[in-house]
């Protein structure tokens, strides 16, 4: 007796907060989106609630280590400045995370990929649409050229488009504070009214160092989940449709050699 579920292996799975699926990834693009910031690789894998742990852990052993400003002094030729800084019992906890991080998102990608062949095969049907009290989810085309912009012009804009709504407004937040915390905005006015000293004076190299790697890795994110949602749009349409007309005696297109 075969007591499988058909949904042993989904391929994927529509909620309040978003689309979650599997797909093929990189495992080495996973595991340096990691290296660049702890957390990226994961979110790219969809695992949303680690990924969200690791970025806070990110944020709060450099913060308490000095780890940013270390590098400043490091880059400005001031070792000795960058040696004390540091707080020693921060930065092992962090060096700890930081290769763990990389390594799990690594082998959680290797994983994924292979329970991705796994689930095309199983076949299971792919939803189109839900609706919840607070929220309607769809699958639907979308350009990713587009979501890459939105998050270039405001990381988290892009995650919105794509309807993944906890992860846009988390990466809201966090944008709204370093923009804030780093005094880039007012770095920016100071340049245009023709300060340029001031502009460097005001900044904070601390909060501003983590800014590139936010900013790279949500126009990634969204380029790339435009890209599977687009897949998983043609599958369902197919699924649909073979299972809706695979019966049909009607034929679009005679045999061969056969006048219609």
């Amino acid at each position: 007796m075969n007591n499988m579920s058909p949904s042993r292996r989904p391929l994927a799975k529509l909620s309040l907060f978003g689309i979650t699926s599997l797909n093929i990834r990189s495992p080495y693009m996973i595991m340096w989106w990691s290296a660049a910031f702890p957390g990226f690789g994961h979110m790219l894998l969809n695992q949303y609630l680690r990924g969200t742990f690791l970025t806070l852990s990110e944020v709060t052993f450099n913060s308490l280590g000095h780890i940013n400003e270390a590098i400043v002094l490091s880059f400005c030729g001031k070792f000795a400045e960058a040696k004390a800084i540091l707080a020693p019992q921060y930065v092992l906890g962090y060096i700890i995370i930081y290769f763990i991080a990389m390594w799990d998102s690594y082998r959680s990608s290797i994983y994924q990929n292979k329970l991705y062949h796994i689930a095309q095969l199983e076949k299971e049907p792919l939803p189109s649409m839900k609706i919840f009290a607070s929220e309607v989810q769809y699958i639907q085309p979308k350009s990713p050229l587009v979501a890459a912009l939105f998050s270039f012009f405001f990381p988290g804009m892009g995650q919105l488009y794509n309807h993944r709504i906890g992860l846009a407004f988390y990466a809201m937040f966090w944008w709204w504070l370093y923009l804030a915390l780093s005094h880039v905005h007012e770095s920016l006015i100071a340049i245009l009214t023709g300060h340029l000293a001031e502009s460097v004076s005001v900044l904070r190299p601390h909060w501003l160092l983590f800014m590139p790697s936010v900013i790279g890795g949500s126009i990634y994110h969204a380029y790339m989940k435009a890209k599977e949602h687009n897949l998983l749009f043609s599958l369902e349409q197919r699924q649909y449709l073979l299972n809706r007309y695979s019966s049909s005696a009607v034929q679009i297109f005679g045999k061969s050699g056969e006048k219609i």
